[in-house]
């Protein structure tokens, strides 16, 4: 990964726009009545045929919430757009984030995530939080392993039944995830120093044939435990939705055992697992 120097923790913008200019993009905050209808039409491509009221998208956007936006050249390309919440501390839900399908995996994301750090930093907010699908592994490493996020919670069918073109079809189980933005290890993370998943016991595991079975209990010992979950779980869907829900059930019952044993998800391994360890070592 290409490390963010962290150095000068209260210059947000300046390492959100560095990280922008490696992408090819610029990052800003969104201002403009016109800057939610291009919000609407990157959600249209990345989700399908859904919205945002664009009045919604304007207040949130006039009131103070963290609204920012990616272009390249002339083209608007991503978005992340979070509103304040009070429970369990003052934070930033971030509760959608976007970028063209012909620009992710370049590093506009990971530019966005930086520039809402900075809106709160300027806002004084001290984390944010969101939520994602735990089976999505490319995201698990995104947010624990690149942001330094931790995750706390699992919310099985959190959304209930969804029908946009990326969730249709299957449970909406999500995760929630804290970024503690002056915390030691999201610096480290910024900095290009992460935290490395440790050799741990193995809770859930992979088969030769993709699938999953269990190997042992989550307790609080004090351990790292770890859960595998696929590679490519869409792809997986996609080849063998049986197999894709067998992950879905079995991985739930395995998260459910590790954050009620008082664990949180704090890394993942290349091979994609989890590792899970008690909460006061995270913090």
């Amino acid at each position: 990964m290409d490390p963010v120097d962290a150095a000068a923790p209260n210059d947000g913008w300046a390492v959100a726009r560095e990280a922008a200019k490696r992408a090819g993009v610029v990052v800003a905050p969104l201002t403009s009545l016109d800057d939610a209808d291009a919000v609407n039409d990157v959600i249209e491509r990345v989700w399908g045929a859904q919205h945002l009221h664009r009045e919604l998208i304007r207040a949130l956007e006039h009131s103070g919430n963290a609204l920012v936006g990616a272009r390249e050249g002339d083209g608007f390309v991503g978005f992340a757009l979070g509103f304040a919440g009070t429970a369990g501390g003052l934070h930033l839900h971030s509760h959608m984030a976007a970028v063209v399908p012909e620009l992710q995996h370049r590093g506009v994301g990971y530019a966005l995530k930086l520039a809402q750090r900075a809106a709160c930093l300027d806002a004084g907010i001290p984390e944010i939080r969101w939520t994602y699908d735990p089976l999505v592994a490319r995201n698990g490493r995104f947010n624990l392993v690149k942001l330094g996020a931790v995750a706390t919670a699992f919310w099985p069918e959190f959304y209930g039944t969804m029908s946009d073109r990326l969730n249709a079809g299957d449970r909406s189980d999500r995760f929630e995830v804290v970024w503690r933005l002056r915390s030691e290890r999201a610096e480290r993370a910024l900095a290009g120093r992460p935290e490395e998943p440790a050799d741990g016991r193995v809770l859930l595991a992979m088969d030769e044939r993709e699938r999953p079975y269990r190997a042992s209990r989550a307790d609080a010992t004090g351990d790292v435990v770890l859960v595998a979950v696929p590679r490519d779980h869409t792809a997986m869907k996609a080849r063998d939705p049986e197999l894709a829900e067998q992950w879905r059930r079995t991985a739930a019952e395995a998260f459910r055992e590790c954050f009620d044993a008082g664990l949180v998800a704090t890394a993942m391994t290349p091979d994609s697992r989890y590792a899970f360890r008690p909460d006061k070592e995270a913090t």
